[in-house]
């Protein structure tokens, strides 16, 4: 299981540096494959997928709502202003990211209305607010990290903060806590987790974090408009240690939503780590905070 796991986690990170450093349509079709199958994971866990064929509106709706979101965020993110300023360029980003997010998320609430209302009593209204809950925690949190790579000039770069965060502080946090952990964190929840090592995974990002900010001083600027986008090590910390913050509760939430229904992976998919919101779920919490923490910082 160990071998089957590291191999497992060697590809991710493999195919992980590929598609962010090609980015654009690359980026953009795997992350919404990642995230169809996120949402059907959801779905089977949360019971508003079944294996009733009469019973597929919800799964189809939401198939086709996460392709048509992507292309949406993807034909919006690149339009894009010429680079003749850095603050003109940025605010033409930022409004096309936020139109883009606001567009997506309302027709997407309203969609799921109308198929509730046109399928009225098919389905009851706990399983119409799972699909929608579903479909902003997997396809509309993942698509950030796609926002994050595109929606800032050094996007290719500051793209891996969400990574040091969520996969970066769990291993941090894990050899903490298999060296000196020895306080439970959440007992009930998850066991295996310690208050120690959830300190090292947080001062472990922040570490990472601020190293990284310096790398990217170091090598990876853009001369004429270094001022708009410095990044200090000091900030660089602060958003690594809150990004950690934020991927342990995405961790704890995801195992929270398994033991709530009685289940041992969200998926199969993965050899050794289970299924998309098995591995992903740190991600998954983290991208947006990390795109919204860039935004302020070097807005």
């Amino acid at each position: 299981m160990f071998w089957t796991r590291l191999g497992s986690g060697i590809l991710l990170v493999a195919a992980a540096i590929i598609l962010i450093t090609a980015g654009g349509p690359a980026l953009a079709a795997a992350l919404c494959l990642i995230s169809v199958i996120a949402y059907r994971e959801l779905g089977k866990a949360l019971g508003f997928i079944t294996d009733d064929k009469k019973k597929r509106a919800l799964e189809y709706t939401g198939i086709s709502l996460t392709v048509l979101y992507y292309i949406w965020v993807f034909c919006s993110v690149s339009i894009k202003a010429p680079v003749s300023s850095v603050p003109a360029a940025q605010l033409n980003t930022s409004v096309s990211v936020y139109r883009a997010l606001a567009f997506g998320m309302v027709a997407a609430f309203i969609v799921y209305l109308f198929v509730y209302v046109l399928l009225f009593p098919a389905y009851h209204g706990r399983e119409i607010t799972a699909a929608c809950f579903s479909f902003l925690y997997a396809p509309v949190m993942l698509s950030f990290l796609y926002l994050t790579r595109e929606g800032f000039l050094l996007g290719r770069y500051l793209v891996w903060f969400i990574f040091l965060c969520s996969w970066g502080s769990d291993t941090c946090a894990y050899a903490v806590g298999v060296l000196i952990g020895k306080h439970k964190m959440t007992p009930k929840l998850s066991p295996k987790k310690s208050i120690e090592g959830a300190v090292g995974g947080v001062a472990g990002a922040a570490l990472l974090s601020a190293l990284y900010a310096c790398l990217m001083q170091r090598y990876f600027t853009v001369p004429s408009y270094t001022d708009s986008y410095s990044l200090s090590m000091g900030a660089a910390a602060a958003l690594g240690a809150a990004g950690a913050l934020v991927s342990m509760v995405g961790d704890l939430a995801a195992s929270a939503f398994k033991r709530d229904y009685g289940i041992k992976d969200y998926g199969k998919l993965i050899p050794g780590h289970g299924g998309i919101m098995d591995r992903f779920d740190s991600v998954i919490v983290v991208a947006p905070l990390i795109f919204i923490g860039l935004s302020l910082i070097m807005g």
